[in-house]
C-alpha cells in the first residue's frame, strides 16, 4: 500500500502520481502526493482496511490529530505527539524565531 511518482529526467513536477494497494494500481493521475495522500487515506476507509503497520503511527497522528477524527482515543505516543505539537505551535507563535525545541 503507497503512494508512487513518476518523474522524467530534468523536470521537478512527477508526470504521474498514483495509489497503489496490495500491488495493484488502483488510482493514477491525482495530481500531487499529498491529493494521493489523501485518496489513500479515504481508500483505507472505505475498503475497511488497517494501516500499514510499518507506518501506523503516522496514519493515527494523522487521523486523530491532523484531521481530528476520533481524537479522544490516544495511545500514548501519539499523545506525546499531541503534547509536542501544542508546544511547537505556542512556541513559534510567541518568538521571532520559530520552535526550535521540537
Amino acid at each position: 500500500m503507497g503512494i508512487y511518482t513518476i518523474r522524467r529526467d530534468g523536470h521537478e513536477e512527477p508526470e504521474d502520481v498514483g495509489v497503489v494497494i496490495e500491488g495493484i494500481k488502483v488510482l493514477n493521475n491525482v495530481g500531487s502526493v499529498i491529493m494521493g495522500f489523501i485518496m489513500l487515506f479515504g481508500l483505507i476507509y472505505a475498503l475497511d482496511l488497517a494501516f500499514p503497520q510499518n507506518l501506523k503511527y503516522t496514519f493515527e497522528f494523522f487521523q486523530k490529530i491532523i484531521m481530528n477524527l476520533d481524537g479522544h482515543k490516544l495511545n500514548a505516543k501519539i499523545q506525546q505527539l499531541k503534547i509536542r505539537r501544542k508546544h511547537c505551535v505556542h512556541t513559534f507563535s510567541d518568538s521571532q524565531h520559530g520552535c526550535f525545541s521540537c
